[in-house]
């Protein structure tokens, strides 16, 4: 069997973020197959340089790579196109026979698209994009023209949900697509989608030696414990858990809410004369390109703890988690919190399996599709505090059989994922 080279194309392990981890994983997965050189290309700076905000992880200290044999490439920068000619001839240099692009935001479209289209003329690798969306709700027209942009050279896609082939279809009306599910035959002609799934997350693991009670006491946490996790986002609705958990704490005092993220538009710091140019610039951009419900700068749901005297009752760590640092937060939770307003597959989905946590998610997007409500996990209606609280109180009252969130998640391997994309 000749040796396949492998190119992960996305953010490395020195970035922030799901999508960080996810491309990371990704690449360690065919790292440990026989006769598969893996390389991971990844961006310098993934976004506008007006954007205010620090991507890059500053905290983790553990090396995700340590004991693999994949060879990192930071090249490309967003803001400079000369860099997107490098990456073009770099990834042509390794002679891949498959390019896999992470697409997870639309401005990403313009880079994303020509690197594409140009590795295309210089490759024969078969590009594929793994899709965290296609069409955002409540995105602008520019949203899905840069989209369109950014995947329409695929030669096959990935997708987590049938939500997102659906929208794929949409997107490309005249397109002739064929969806393929794991482990079926492919007979079309069409463009091929894979329906996979967002796999579960091996880079965070329960520690056997783990005291839960000792924690709770040092966290001030009660006997029941929700866990909110991951970057602050107004799609991911921690305003909503906030309203749904004052509605629980006031039918019982057994209950605690943990709050553990990073504010996502908070990470520089605001004296300094180059974050106020950059906020001001940012907000004129978003101000003439997409709608003003896009702009969530000012989004604090954190207020909301105060002023619904939650303090007590509510632990917060507003920072981001270094990776050595997560399990335990996951350890000592019940439930996951996943009241989001729309949604695509979620990293904190992937990582509460690893752990049998069950959920607590929204009829949104894929959700009904993962979240089998009464088996590993409830349903609830989106923006709806009092179907909301109804699900906590439930989880409490007819706890969810930690076994079935295994079982759910027992085919949603790394290795499966890695498998399905080379056949």
């Amino acid at each position: 069997m000749s040796k396949k080279t492998i190119v992960c194309f996305g953010p490395g392990p020195m970035f922030k973020g799901g999508i960080a981890n996810y491309n990371t994983s990704l690449a360690k997965a065919f790292d440990k197959m026989e006769d598969i050189d893996v390389h991971i290309v990844s961006w310098t700076q993934q976004y506008p340089a007006i954007i205010p905000r620090d991507f890059i992880d500053r905290k983790s200290k553990v090396d995700q790579l340590e004991g693999t044999g994949i060879k990192v490439h930071y090249i490309t920068n967003y803001n400079n196109p000369v860099s997107w000619s490098q990456t073009v001839k770099l990834i042509a240099s390794l002679n891949p026979d498959k390019v896999i692009f992470q697409w997870a935001i639309a401005i990403q479209g313009i880079p994303l698209g020509r690197i594409a289209a140009k590795l295309k003329k210089k490759s024969s690798a078969k590009i594929y994009f793994d899709l965290h969306f296609v069409i955002q709700k409540e995105g602008s027209a520019l949203d899905n023209k840069f989209t369109k942009f950014g995947i329409k050279s695929a030669d096959s896609y990935i997708v987590h949900a049938f939500k997102t082939a659906d929208e794929l279809k949409t997107l490309f009306p005249k397109k002739q697509f064929e969806v393929v599910e794991m482990g079926t035959d492919i007979k079309g002609n069409g463009k091929r989608v894979h329906k996979l799934f967002h796999p579960v997350y091996d880079m965070f693991s329960p520690n056997e030696n783990f005291d839960i009670e000792k924690t709770k006491k040092d966290l001030n946490l009660k006997k029941h414990v929700f866990l909110y996790f991951g970057f602050i986002r107004k799609y991911k609705g921690l305003h909503n858990v906030i309203k749904a958990f004052h509605l629980v704490s006031k039918q019982r005092d057994d209950v605690s809410l943990l709050i553990v993220g990073e504010s996502f538009w908070n990470t520089l710091d605001n004296k300094k004369l180059s974050t106020k140019i950059k906020n001001s610039v940012f907000g004129l951009a978003k101000s003439v390109f997409l709608k003003k419900q896009d702009d969530e700068r000012n989004y604090n749901p954190l207020a909301l703890v105060d002023e619904l005297e939650l303090k007590d009752k509510v632990y917060i760590d507003n920072e981001f988690v270094p990776n050595e640092e997560v399990a335990k937060y996951f350890q000592v939770s019940d439930s996951i919190m996943l009241f989001y307003s729309y949604a695509t597959p979620s990293g904190v989905e992937s990582i509460g399996y690893n752990f049998k946590m069950p959920m607590l998610a929204t009829k949104v997007g894929h959700f009904p599709e993962t979240v089998k409500d009464g088996y590993n996990g409830y349903l609830a209606e989106s923006e709806d505090i009092v179907s909301m609280g109804k699900a906590m109180i439930k989880s409490i009252e007819e706890p969810i059989n930690r076994d079935n969130v295994a079982e759910t998640s027992s085919k949603m391997s790394w290795k499966n994922y890695a498998t399905e994309i080379l056949r």
